[in-house]
């Protein structure tokens, strides 16, 4: 297969970045590079956010075991399934992910698929409060008065007016407050300098691999677990929001789809996906973001090439 040319690395990258198709096996290089870097790492993933979303998002927790050795990750099955997860919380969740692991003398690895996560962080996107805060009030008002109080202690656990803990309103509007205030810090960050891996294979392996897993996924249990998610009270409407995996189960578990159909349809749908994320990374290197294009089963070729650019960073951790 032949790659694109190495482009020009940041100095004094304080980031490296993984990002690629699904099912190019993005996870298991990253853990296995965060492991021989002393690195933790930072999911880039849309949905992985949400608990009890397993098999359908492939969070292949196993992946993160390398060596006997956990490795440490982040923003994986921080929501609930009934939450609201944005790019907003995205981006003020990395930030505090990324601190942490700075403070502990770690490199950071940003790792996923989600080209909208991804650019948000490596091209520093400027998010407008409009855009974060038109679904926020509907959102807040369907929880109680006991679920606000913990959204607002979360936040900001030591409350100088108690009078805002007392009614459902006030609670919401100094939610509100809070979370502004916390947009204006995450919109001042310093931009991150990372080095960015892209993670490419064959367009039949990837096919190969797109097909295998769904398959092996139907075995494990999806369906019962978008069923069980429907249990729990999630909308068929929710579930489309999901993704492409409970989209097409939930219309086969309502009868739109018989299982043939609904197996074909979602298979030929995860493919064409995969040419999305590739589109948007095209999109990202046109913008200016330089991505380094490696073999995906080379991991020895990847580890290498860091290795060296970590050498030659002064201060990568700065």
């Amino acid at each position: 297969m032949e790659l694109p040319h190495l482009k020009d690395e940041p100095t004094n990258f304080n980031l490296v970045a993984l990002l690629g198709a699904t099912a190019t096996g993005k996870t298991k290089l990253a853990a296995f590079l965060a492991k021989e870097l002393n690195g933790e790492i930072i999911s880039a993933d849309s949905r992985q956010v949400y608990k009890y979303m397993d098999i359908g998002t492939g969070k292949d927790l196993s992946d993160y075991i390398v060596d006997i050795i956990n490795v440490p990750y982040h923003l994986i099955n921080i929501a609930e399934p009934t939450e609201e997860y944005n790019l907003y919380r995205f981006k003020s969740d990395f930030y505090q992910s990324f601190e942490k692991i700075k403070t502990a003398g770690k490199m950071p690895f940003l790792v996923g698929g989600t080209g909208m996560y991804l650019s948000a962080i490596l091209q520093n996107y400027k998010l407008r409060k409009a855009d974060l805060s038109q679904n926020r009030i509907e959102e807040l008002e369907n929880c109680s008065e006991e679920k606000l109080r913990e959204i607002l202690l979360n936040i900001k656990p030591k409350q100088h007016n108690i009078t805002d803990l007392i009614t459902k309103e006030r609670i919401i509007k100094a939610i509100l407050i809070e979370e502004a205030n916390q947009f204006e810090n995450i919109q001042s960050q310093n931009p991150i300098s990372s080095l960015n891996i892209g993670i490419k294979l064959e367009r039949n392996e990837i096919k190969r691999r797109i097909t295998n897993r769904l398959k092996k996924r139907l075995d494990e249990g999806m369906i019962d677990e978008v069923k069980n998610l429907s249990d729990m009270g999630i909308t068929h409407n929710k579930l489309s929001f999901f993704g492409l995996e409970y989209k097409f189960i939930s219309q086969h578990l309502r009868g739109e789809l018989n299982y043939n159909d609904m197996y074909q349809k979602l298979n030929s749908a995860i493919h064409s996906f995969a040419k999305r994320q590739m589109t948007w990374f095209r999109k990202m290197e046109r913008e200016g973001v330089n991505i380094n294009w490696f073999d995906g089963k080379d991991y020895n070729a990847v580890l290498s090439f860091i290795k060296e650019r970590m050498e030659k960073n002064a201060k990568p951790f700065d």
